[in-house]
């Protein structure tokens, strides 16, 4: 265990090591520079790790070894450029980064100084050749990281450098200075709200929690993050776990806990082993566990692993299953506030409400309302995914529109293909068509047109998308996820998926449009839990903006997008086929026929739709219609 005195001693020391990561200015004179490899998923699976080993070697080969770290980090938030790579103190921002390149990296940016221009993001490099910083990059420009802000900046394994950057110093401040009410009061100051999907003030919750009398009290963390096409909390588990940490230390310290779990799935193996090398450090440096920083405020920390229930993201479901039960929904009331784990007082907040905790109690709650809307206050984390050439994570104020998400930080849609529309809020979510881009991001604002802000993925599409097929997706997900707990989620959800099927097999009728939009309104009003309640979301906010090509699919037996198979049909153009065969030849049902230099034929009796033909096709004389 460590005195407050030592960890601000570590904190210095630290910082001292790693400033220039900040400010290049401060680089100490042993320290030449800094290498920090994407350590975060993404860059992983296509082999980071074997990059950072291959930059040790070199530069021990190289005899370049001292006054340099390597350094594995969290996600850098450009997923689509991994793996990434940043050397310090220039900020050179090396992307798709190939073990074949290390040694000259090591060579010619250590050894000379001079980074390879040729590697590096040509976002980042300007007409003179010099490096601009990654504030300028218009992925970044307009982001304000806040919940990311550790996250490809510091190494998640070691609380020194999360020390190094003000890290559990929000802890000692709330443990010196502040009863528990007032940490409460500054939490309700902020005006931060649930970043987990439904925005309920955090400030009220912890209130609540607070409020209710028992010998015992927990504090969960939900990072269990269900959403197809999500990563944002697991990112935040990955690059800063101590952040949350030390904020689930403040709640507990705030509502009178003393014992608490994170929820987390079982496949976040990184994030898992993270957290526990995490909670370890945090034990030995006394920051968690008995007596924290030598007072009488003890708090204790588990780990319990989720199956992936997508169900088990709801709050009473996500704490049936840390009591080892089948992840099931409770009825409420009453509210885990009142009557939680264990039947006992429970506070839950996501991953990502907690990340911003530890930078409120230390700017202030006016720092914090000085961001964002009149009532969505501060930052929200997207997974930016789809049609869109910057994929990854971003971190924008509530109220930057969909514009700008898509055009600026995303960089546009790829293939000069035209924006058609963005989903948002997963599953529970709905559509935002492109005659609403200019919506600004915030939880009034998308609950107004028929999404929801959801956890923060963001899926964008284009043109070719169809959004009958789109509603279909994701109710085929919630169909397979449901518990089964409630007919009108069991049942309901299965019936809608049924006629949806009907639809885009070309057998729909107008009557089955009216029976979707019925099922909708009634699930949402009687289903048990939030997911059966949010279920129909993308069903109806497709019915609302594109009840156009739902007609289409129905009377006119087409899909506009030519995505759904049974309405499509390939055809050759006779002017066009020059009679190479080729078509014929790769056709896997032998459809298609024909003599050389002579214009083949579709027999669509025999044709399955595969679109082999198509691609297979040197003159684009096959079209689908």
């Amino acid at each position: 265990m460590k005195s407050i005195a030592e960890i601000d001693a570590i904190r210095a020391k630290k910082y001292a090591e790693i400033a220039l990561r900040q400010d290049k200015t401060k680089k100490p004179d042993d320290v030449k520079a800094h290498i920090l490899v994407c350590g975060g998923t993404g860059c992983q699976s296509s082999g980071s790790l074997d990059i950072k080993q291959k930059f040790e070697e070199e530069l021990k080969k190289q005899n370049l070894e001292q006054g340099v770290s390597v350094v594995l980090t969290g996600c850098f938030g450009l997923c689509a450029l991994g793996p990434i790579v940043v050397v310090y103190p220039s900020g050179s921002f090396y992307s798709r980064v190939n073990v074949e390149d290390i040694e000259k990296i090591v060579a010619q940016h250590i050894g000379q100084g001079e980074p390879v221009k040729e590697l590096l993001y040509e976002e980042t490099v300007l007409e003179d050749g010099s490096v601009k910083p990654l504030n300028q990059v218009p992925f970044y420009a307009k982001q304000n990281r806040i919940a990311l802000r550790n996250c490809g900046a510091i190494d998640p394994e070691c609380i020194d450098e999360y020390i190094a950057m003000d890290g559990y110093k929000a802890l000692e401040k709330v443990l010196k200075e502040y009863e528990p009410q007032q940490v409460i009061d500054v939490i309700k100051d902020s005006g931060l709200r649930g970043r987990g999907g439904a925005g309920f003030p955090t400030g009220m919750k912890w209130q609540f929690a607070a409020n209710s009398v028992n010998d015992k009290k927990y504090v969960c963390c939900n990072a269990d993050e269900g959403d197809p096409g999500a990563f944002m909390d697991r990112s935040v588990l990955e690059g800063d776990p101590h952040s949350v940490i030390e904020a689930m230390a403040i709640a507990a310290y705030a509502i009178g806990s003393d014992e608490g779990y994170i929820y987390i799935r079982a496949e976040y193996p990184i994030a898992v082993n993270r957290l526990k090398i995490a909670i370890a450090q945090a034990e030995e440096y006394g920051v968690l566990g008995d007596n924290i920083m030598g007072t009488d405020f003890s708090f204790h920390l588990g780990i319990r692993l989720g199956a992936g229930a997508f169900v088990c993201g709801e709050e009473t479901a996500l704490m049936t299953s840390i009591e080892g039960h089948r992840g099931e929904p409770r009825p409420r009331p009453p509210f885990p506030a009142v009557k939680g784990l264990w039947e006992k007082p429970t506070l839950l907040n996501n991953v990502e409400t907690y990340a911003n905790i530890c930078q409120i109690i230390l700017n202030g709650p006016e720092w914090y309302t000085s961001m964002g809307t009149e009532k969505s206050k501060g930052t929200k984390v997207f997974a930016l995914g789809g049609k869109i050439h910057n994929t990854g994570l971003v971190e924008i104020p509530m109220g930057t529109t969909m514009r700008e998400i898509v055009e600026e930080i995303g960089g546009g849609i790829p293939g000069g293909k035209k924006f058609k529309a963005a989903q948002t809020g997963g599953p529970s979510g709905g559509c935002i068509p492109a005659s609403l881009i200019d919506t600004p991001i915030d939880y009034d604002s998308l609950i107004n047109i028929g999404s929801m802000m959801g956890s923060g993925g963001l899926i964008v599409m284009d043109e070719d998308n169809c959004m009958v097929d789109i509603a279909k997706f994701f109710l085929e997900f919630t169909v397979d996820e449901s518990c089964g707990k409630c007919t009108p989620c069991r049942i309901g959800t299965k019936r809608m998926y049924e006629i949806l099927e009907k639809i885009t097999q070309g057998k729909g009728t107008l009557e089955d449009l009216d029976k979707l939009e019925e099922l909708a309104y009634a699930i949402k009003t009687s289903a048990m839990c939030g997911l059966g309640q949010t279920a129909p979301n993308p069903v109806l906010s497709t019915l609302r903006y594109f009840r156009d090509e739902y007609v289409a699919h129905v009377v006119d037996k087409k899909c506009p997008a030519g995505i759904c198979k049974a309405l499509l049909s390939y055809t050759i153009d006779p002017e066009k086929c020059k009679g190479c065969s080729l078509c014929a030849r790769n056709c896997p049902v032998d459809a298609i026929s024909g003599e050389i230099k002579n214009p083949y034929t579709i027999d669509t009796d025999k044709c399955i739709k595969c679109g082999v033909c198509m691609s297979k096709c040197k003159f684009n004389a096959i079209s689908k219609q």
